[in-house]
């Protein structure tokens, strides 16, 4: 690997990008009627952790990952409650 230019070269990022797609696949399943709830909590939970990686980089904040531990927590919460 070489040396990172950019948040798309971290494999932490590329990862997250996986789970934003699995998320939309696996929700775009659930009922109508949960579109705007857990659906949506999900999705923009999953976007968070891929957004705070990428703005942790760009930003030179070397805090990215714990900063992304919090839409993770989210995340984990709702997919718990989706089960």
């Amino acid at each position: 690997m070489g040396p990172i230019k950019s948040y798309r070269d971290l494999v932490v990022w590329q990862k997250s990008m996986d789970l934003v797609d699995a998320c939309y696949a696996v929700t775009s399943r659930f009922p109508a009627t949960e579109r705007f709830g857990i659906t949506s909590q999900i999705r923009r939970s999953a976007v968070s952790i891929a957004a705070n990686i990428a703005e942790g980089l760009e930003t030179g904040r070397g805090n990215s990952l714990t900063t992304s531990r919090s839409p993770g927590a989210h995340f984990e919460s709702w997919k718990r409650c989706s089960s």
